[in-house]
């Protein structure tokens, strides 16, 4: 899949989302990079939730806003034969989506959700194992 195709399946996927689930949200931005996951190499990061928080806590960066990143070359690098792009897309999409809905309601449990998996990943178990 091209860069270009995949900014055109991502802007059809994110126009499906009701509007009231993107109240507060800036929008989605579509990189060409592929993004490392931090000491694990070979490990993508698909997508991420960017909330900058108060504008106090980042030195004044006021209107930077609520934004859900998705790296297209994570996505190639992951992709072998039989990759369904549109249901990586949209799982991605709807999971970044929660983080945005939790942190509008000032919960985190999807962040401590992944924290556990990226644990458990890192002791070399499946990421779903908790221990």
């Amino acid at each position: 899949m091209t860069y270009e195709a995949f900014v055109r399946l991502v802007e059809r996927l994110w126009e499906e989302i009701p509007p009231e689930f993107k109240r507060e949200l800036q929008g989605v931005h579509v990189f060409p990079e592929a993004r490392p996951e931090p000491g694990l190499p070979g490990v993508w990061r698909l997508g991420e939730y960017l909330d900058p928080g108060p504008p106090s806590a980042l030195g004044g960066f006021e209107g930077l806003g609520r934004h859900i990143a998705l790296y297209y070359g994570s996505f190639r690098a992951v992709a072998g034969p039989g990759f369904d792009w549109e249901r990586e897309v949209w799982e991605t999409l709807l999971h970044e989506l929660r983080h945005h809905l939790e942190s509008l309601a000032g919960r985190d449990d999807l962040v401590r959700e992944d924290l556990r998996r990226l644990d458990a990943f890192r002791r070399g178990g499946p990421p779903g194992e908790e221990g």
